[in-house]
């Protein structure tokens, strides 16, 4: 029997529509027959019938029923990395596809995740989801998996903006963050009924990136930009985070380890010969016109020669600097050698994150000189050369050497072995990267190495920030926001002032005990705040 209408649920469900660029009858209608689910079959869902193989675990499941009960199909899947937020977009479209509110879906991806999407939709849902092809309109397509990149070109951006879709997904969604992006600005022009956006990291920098996210999702939900940002810097964060959970789902690990394989982390501490050692030293005390390049010349040399070299070779007053000379005369590195001895004892896949390109390239050929086959992975590469290097390495080759490119969306739990041969400044950025093979799926322990190379700038990230950082793991997440209150900018911005400003490491030390300690207090006072509500 159908359930009588309730006036106050339909005036609600009105209110927030109207709040949607494409607040027409017919949106206002689906946004309707999506509330009465909450009414009928809230506590079934249809879908998980037809999906015998596909057991939701319980923070999945969660999710869903928000979206679906709660958030009228416009939200933020949120979760930390390799929690399932694609599992999750998955069974909320095969529920929407089953009550008959959506047959037209645009799906668009980071392009070296097309195939991955279109796999998992066609295998593990059952929905027949295809990858856009040049030789058809997008017309054609029902549900239509797309780079973003290849959708916000001419002509393609316009066909799609003329679209009404029933449905859109946008995976890595973080991508959205700046409002002035070509791809923010494209995306809020599309039309949908309903809205997924999919990003562990809502917040990387500014406050400001989890409003436009929200604007495009629920858009007039947070205000005018210029109140929401005051609410911000006043500590308001009661109200704010009221707003953002009516249509942002988050869970993290620490909420469900128990279904975790375990991570085993070690520290791998190496010395640099004379030679090096004098180098470095030698890059400490050189004159440049910013400090700032003193400790970029000083983490590129950290990572490898080829790094440090051509940066001063593309400087004008550094590339003729004896040091130049200097560096062109050294035969290798030590943390290169290293990593080389780590690999050859795992004798396992392994997975290696450099921060720089040309240290890439070099520890490529270093393999390759010791008989390991090792293939590179960057952000530059074509979609079919990624998709090709990931398949060399899961078939054949023993190592896969990635820049951060790496760390966006790929399932790599057929590997268990991590080295972060370079350590960056953001943790969040470390936890993306562990997120490629310490996800739901990985059935063994995961290994995870840090190379830090002693008395050098590697020491100090090391003692600096993961040390410290690691006795409040949890507040990762919010380091930003909490930065973003006090009018600062990003974690990573901070450090890097911090470490050009200090003219010692204890002074640095210093520095950063206050900025950790400033942010931890913060978190101690919203918990606090949590328990007393």
């Amino acid at each position: 029997m159908k359930p009588i209408i309730n006036v106050d649920n339909l005036y609600n469900v009105l209110e927030e529509v109207q709040d949607q660029t494409n607040s027409d009858w017919d949106t206002f209608t689906k946004a309707y027959q999506l509330s009465q689910l909450s009414m009928t079959d809230k506590n079934e869902l249809t879908s998980l019938k037809y999906l015998p193989n596909l057991e939701l675990l319980p923070h999945q499941r969660e999710a869903v029923d928000k979206v679906l009960f709660h958030m009228h199909g416009r939200a933020i899947l949120a979760d930390e990395v390799g929690l399932g937020k694609t599992i999750e977009a998955g069974v909320i479209l095969k529920e929407m596809m089953i009550k008959g509110l959506v047959k037209k879906v645009l799906i668009l991806v980071p392009s070296s995740l097309i195939r991955q999407w279109e796999y998992e939709m066609n295998q593990t849902f059952f929905i027949p989801a295809r990858a856009k092809h040049r030789s058809y309109p997008w017309e054609a397509y029902d549900i239509v998996i797309s780079s973003i990149d290849l959708a916000k070109k001419e002509p393609h951006a316009s066909h799609l903006i003329e679209q009404d879709y029933d449905l859109l997904i946008v995976d890595e969604a973080h991508r959205l963050k700046n409002a002035q992006t070509k791809n923010y600005q494209f995306v809020k022009q599309l039309k949908s009924t309903y809205c997924l956006l999919l990003t562990a990291t809502p917040i990387q920098n500014k406050i400001d990136e989890i409003y436009h996210l929200m604007k495009i999702v629920r858009p007039g939900l947070l205000g005018d930009k210029r109140i929401f940002k005051e609410k911000v810097k006043k500590s308001h964060y009661e109200s704010v985070q009221t707003l953002i959970k009516q249509s942002m789902v988050r869970s993290r690990k620490s909420d469900v380890q128990d279904n975790w394989a375990s991570r085993d982390i070690q520290t791998i501490h190496v010395d640099f010969t004379e030679e090096e050692q004098q180098i470095y030293n030698d890059l400490q005390s050189l004159e440049t016109s910013h400090t700032l390049t003193n400790i970029t010349l000083s983490r590129e040399f950290c990572s490898s020669r080829e790094a440090c070299y051509l940066s001063m070779k593309k400087q004008e007053g550094l590339k003729d600097s004896h040091i130049v000379d200097s560096i062109e005369q050294l035969p290798n590195h030590s943390k290169a050698l290293r990593t080389i001895e780590l690999i050859k004892e795992l004798d396992d896949k392994v997975i290696i994150f450099t921060e720089y390109k040309s240290s890439q390239l070099y520890l490529q050929w270093l393999c390759q000189q010791n008989g390991i086959s090792a293939v590179p992975y960057n952000g530059s590469f074509r979609k079919s050369k990624k998709q090709w290097m990931l398949q060399l390495f899961e078939n054949n080759a023993d190592v896969l050497i990635a820049t951060d490119a790496g760390a966006e969306g790929l399932n790599l739990q057929f590997c268990k072995n991590m080295i972060h041969y370079d350590l960056p400044w953001n943790p969040m950025r470390l936890e993306q990267r562990i997120g490629r093979i310490h996800r739901f799926g990985q059935k063994d322990e995961v290994n995870i190495y840090y190379i830090v190379l002693n008395n050098t700038i590697d020491e100090e990230i090391l003692n600096l920030l993961y040390d410290k950082l690691s006795l409040f793991e949890g507040v990762i997440g919010e380091i930003d926001q909490i930065l973003s209150s006090f009018g600062a900018s990003s974690f990573e911005e901070e450090v890097a002032e911090i470490m050009n400003e200090s003219q010692s490491t204890k002074e640095a030390e210093i520095k950063i005990d206050n900025l950790i300690s400033v942010i931890q207090s913060e978190q101690d006072q919203g918990e606090l705040k949590d328990e007393t509500s």
